[in-house]
């Protein structure tokens, strides 16, 4: 590919090589014999409010896009252990000017969806097209919103003409906001409900569900699938658990194969010290944060002295050691440590967690104490951990006096919609990068647009440094800038980073490919996954 796409960032090339924590089983992965079956407990559920969970123009969240890559494709991925995004639907891509701002691909031969129906540069517009016109408020759009204009040219090349200078820009074509749909299937403005999905994928997926929620997704190898990723089974089966304890136990039985997000740090510290017979334990590099957003609209914390003296309180050494232990670590920025750019710009703020420093915050803003505060989260999208991080984080409030907090759990499918809704003051979330760079921690949560819906903005950030920091295909060049939007965030606290996060997956002994499972964005790849000798 053209040396002007995003190139790997060598702070994250180390952490490539995934860890087996216990010895397994040789073997070649094959193809056919029965299904692999894998774990997770992510919940794939129809609602109101999430009327559309595996539609591309709505899905953006990790388990659903974790669906959709192994059904959909797109012009280009990022291959097994990172770097700059490689052809997949396309057989070459590259940007056609020096400036990042036109991006040319020209597609495979012979490209046809599951269904045998003829797949062109077309269904490729209109596919982007398509998510650009719904623009849904849960969806991915601001991935594609620098697309100023799309070109076709014959049946087999689309340009891309964007609006300003995008050196990420490919990665972003590499996400399931840019998957390719079938005209007939999808329509152009509106959402395709329920549990299908059609593309040219992998594999081809038959969802089973009870009433509105999905218990099992069968993944079956695509014969017209024509790509760059090779399919090592031909059948995988994904099923939804409702905790970690209850997949563990089916895993340990041998009623599946494979367990995957999330895990309960209790499971993984049990795998690492005494792993149940048959069993490996495979650590994987992880991007993934978490942190507290704030809606500064809202009374209780419009204040960003309010958001400062919280800032100033939180330990977070104390936090990610409690409930997460070896498996996490304290942020102190949004960028993780792990991605060049990184500067621990709370850190450098706040410095340890001290409440004389908040009440001193608090007291010259006028502020009486204590500030009433709700701390929503959800229980059951990030895992067993969840409930008591939240516990803990309010004891560390409470015990300065300077805060009198409470409590809210919410399940997924109505937290995520009230969250964008505006209806909570202060709320945790998890960021899975949809790639990895310094880029994708910034602008979705502070760009047009942002996955927060959040009513924070800086004129700065938005307008000049998040436009200049995409300008270098070195990513490395684009340090200052992103250094500059984190010590503007440790400022103004419109988010509060709490900590970053490994990622495992456990497996019986005779299941080979474990160790490409997921990749540093936690994208979950099924056909590296087989069958191999105990």
């Amino acid at each position: 590919m053209n040396r002007k796409t995003l190139v790997l960032l060598p702070a994250v090339v180390g952490l490539l090589a995934p860890v087996l924590a216990a010895c397994g089983g040789a073997g070649s992965g094959g193809d056919g014999g029965k299904a692999i079956v894998v774990g997770t407990t992510d919940q794939f559920v129809v609602t109101k409010d999430a009327p559309a969970p595996f539609d591309p123009a709505y899905a953006y969240d990790t388990g659903a896009w974790n669906v959709l890559r192994q059904t959909v494709q797109m012009l280009v991925h990022v291959p097994r252990g990172g770097g700059e995004p490689v052809p997949d639907a396309a057989s070459s891509c590259s940007f056609t000017d020096k400036e990042n701002e036109s991006y040319r691909c020209k597609l495979r031969s012979g490209l046809k969806f599951a269904d045998g129906s003829k797949l062109t540069a077309a269904d490729v517009h209109y596919s982007i097209q398509r998510v650009l016109n719904i623009k849904d408020d849960n969806g991915p759009v601001a991935l594609l919103d620098n697309i100023d204009t799309m070109e076709t040219k014959g049946d087999d090349e689309i340009v891309f003409h964007l609006k300003t200078p995008d050196a990420t820009f490919p990665y972003k074509l590499a996400t399931p906001a840019a998957a390719i749909v079938q005209k007939d299937k999808y329509q152009p403005k509106k959402l395709r409900g329920g549990f299908e999905v059609d593309g040219s994928g992998p594999y081809t997926l038959k969802a089973e569900y009870k009433g509105d929620q999905v218990v099992k997704a069968v993944f079956s190898k695509n014969p017209h699938y024509k790509g760059d990723l090779k399919v090592n089974h031909d059948k995988v089966e994904l099923r939804s658990f409702p905790d970690a304890d209850s997949m563990g136990t089916e895993l340990e039985s041998g009623k599946i194969d494979m367990m995957t997000r999330s895990m309960s740090p209790e499971q993984i510290q049990k795998y690492s010290v005494t792993p149940p017979k048959n069993v490996n334990l495979v650590e994987m590099p992880g991007l993934e944060i978490r942190y507290l957003g704030f809606n500064t609209n809202d009374p209780s914390v419009k204040n960003k002295a309010v958001r400062q003296a919280m800032a100033a309180v939180v330990d977070r050494g104390a936090l990610a050691s409690k409930v997460y232990g070896a498996t996490a670590e304290p942020l102190y920025s949004l960028i993780p440590t792990s991605i060049a750019g990184h500067t621990n710009s709370f850190f450098n703020k706040y410095g340890e967690p001290s409440k004389q420093k908040a009440a001193g915050i608090l007291k010259a803003a006028n502020i009486p104490t204590p500030v009433k505060l709700t701390l929503n989260y959800t229980g059951d999208h990030y895992g067993p951990g969840t409930a008591k991080e939240f516990s803990i984080l309010r004891d560390q409030l409470n015990a300065t006096g300077l805060f009198a907090t409470t409590l809210k759990a919410t399940d997924w499918p109505k937290y995520r919609p009230a969250q964008k809704a505006g209806e909570y003051a202060v709320y945790g979330l998890g960021w899975f990068p949809d790639f990895p760079d310094p880029d994708n921690y910034v602008a979705p949560f502070l760009g047009r647009d942002n996955f927060l819906n959040s009513p924070y903005s800086n004129v700065e950030v938005r307008n000049t440094l998040i436009p200049e920091s995409r300008v270098a295909a070195d990513r490395n060049q684009a340090s200052k800038p992103f250094e500059k939007i984190q010590d503007i965030v440790a400022n103004d606290v419109p988010v509060l980073p709490l900590w970053q996060g490994k990622q495992y997956v456990a497996a019986r002994s005779d299941i080979t490919g474990t160790e490409w499972a997921l990749n540093s964005s936690a994208d979950l790849q099924l056909w590296e996954l087989g069958r191999g000798v105990k």
